[in-house]
């Protein structure tokens, strides 16, 4: 262990390093079984006599805090003392926004089949191919460029790679000098935040919607409204006059899955313009699409330049990899290069070289063609078990896309108590209220099929559908 001691004057120097040990011991900072320095190096750490370091040793050890193995070294013995946190009595609170704000979703202990939304199938990704070019970026000429790792906006490479990326395979219309690298879609609201809006401001968002996103703006100071969903997507009619900025999911609403048509599109984007709002977009998973027409982004229809255009790695990759981009206009450029740098500076460096070699190897495509492959066969599966579900309870909402489908409860049930019927058979899903905003909540139930294989998906319907005849299956 590095141990710094730090002496006051030059009295009893031994009893100052006994005291000090102890307490490491005694709180926790020093566990049983940790080596500590050899007495000369320490002596010569702290320019001290080594027999003084000895004296303090030999009273710990006595006391039966320390033991010593010849050849070997002295140890922290085993106390039974657990670690000490900060002290309880500090007058410092917490705003009061924060009092309101929990991690979502909430724990699911017991889960076996998880039809938790959102998550990808972490087995399906080409964990050699990365690994190969992980070992490869962690080499000394890895990131042999030292101006390249200080932009904040994100290593070049990485910029220009996700600007062909979303180019062929979103239609977002973009350079690598309009990307800004970010560490998900919820730090690229962050920044939109900080560089656009003023605390009080109005944002809309679409209800049902996100969590997270409502709760990073109601912590950031913002006065969020929810905006009803239908058939086409966000109601641009019910949109508050008031509103600065408008959050939506246009390709794939989240939760309950339908595209917004093209006249719903073209109205948004009307809308703001004769408003002057920013409009946040997030496409989180466009692109496992199984069927209809692609779906233009409104990136992509702007011509006003108002669309700031939001994605994430983490649903086509891993979760943990914790990257996602930004893509606004040039006269933004400045203002998200200097948030970002103020904020995080920037994020992981071999992560960002990584994917941007992952991308330009053809490697990420070639993963999205064959997870797709994958998760059309899990949608389709969902899709026909949630059909046949007992009693004729359950809407299948229209989705074409994603990670997820959704169904509405036909006779208004208590979704989130039939969610938690479902935990307790080992089936782990989302109520469809749990994502409403501001308005009345739907009742319904979200099925994730990314972490899931088919097997799964047929014997976790089968637990769930006892739940809804009103028992907890046969295990």
């Amino acid at each position: 262990m590095d141990l710094h001691v730090s002496l006051v004057g030059r009295r009893d120097l031994a009893g100052q390093i006994y005291g000090q040990l102890r307490a490491a011991v005694l709180d926790g900072r020093l566990r049983a079984g940790e080596a500590l320095p050899p007495t000369r190096e320490l002596a010569r750490r702290l320019a001290i006599s080594r027999n003084t370091v000895g004296v303090a040793y030999d009273r710990l050890a006595a006391e039966g805090f320390l033991t010593s193995r010849v050849g070997a070294g002295t140890f922290v013995r085993e106390t039974g003392s657990a670690a000490r946190g900060a002290s309880a009595a500090s007058p410092l609170r917490p705003r009061g926004v924060w009092e309101g704000v929990s991690v979502w979703p909430a724990p699911m202990p017991g889960i076996r089949w998880d039809f938790r939304a959102g998550l990808p199938d972490v087995r399906l990704f080409p964990y050699e191919a990365w690994r190969r070019i992980m070992s490869g970026v962690l080499r000394p000429s890895g990131l042999a460029d030292p101006a390249s790792a200080a932009d904040p906006a994100g290593l070049p490479a990485l910029r220009e790679a996700v600007a062909r990326h979303v180019g062929v395979s979103r239609s977002v219309r973009a350079s690598g000098a309009d990307v800004v690298v970010t560490s998900g879609v919820q730090q690229a609201l962050d920044l939109i935040v900080r560089v656009l809006l003023e605390p009080g401001d109005v944002v809309a968002v679409e209800d049902p919607g996100y969590p997270p996103v409502r709760m990073l703006l109601a912590a950031a100071g913002m006065r969020v409204r929810g905006v009803p969903v239908d058939a086409e997507g966000l109601r641009v009619d019910a949109l508050p006059g008031e509103a600065r900025a408008v959050y939506v999911t246009p390709s794939h609403q989240f939760p309950l899955g339908m595209p917004m048509s093209l006249p719903r599109r073209r109205a948004l984007l009307d809308w703001a313009r004769r408003r002057d709002v920013v409009i946040v977009e997030d496409d989180y998973d466009t692109e496992y699409r199984y069927g209809g027409r692609p779906v233009e982004p409104l990136q992509s229809l702007d011509e006003d330049g108002r669309v700031l255009y939001t994605g994430t790695f983490s649903k086509i990759m891993r979760p943990v990899l914790r990257l996602g981009f930004l893509v606004a206009p040039p006269s933004l450029h400045h203002a998200f290069r200097m948030a970002r740098y103020v904020s995080s500076w920037h994020a992981e460096l071999p992560a960002q070289a990584a994917l941007a070699r992952f991308i330009d190897e053809g490697l990420l495509a070639r993963h999205i063609r064959r997870s797709r492959r994958e998760y059309r066969a899990r949608h389709e599966r969902v899709a026909e078990r949630v059909a046949g579900l007992p009693g004729d309870r359950l809407d299948l909402v229209p989705s074409e896309a994603g990670l997820h489908l959704s169904a509405l409860l036909r006779d208004g049930a208590d979704d989130a108590a039939v969610a938690a019927r479902a935990l307790g058979a080992g089936v782990g899903l989302f109520a469809l209220s749990e994502f409403a905003v501001t308005g009345r909540p739907v009742a319904g139930l979200v099925f994730g099929y990314g972490a899931v294989t088919p097997p799964e998906i047929d014997e976790g319907m089968r637990r769930l559908a006892g739940v809804l005849r009103g028992r907890r299956g046969r295990s």
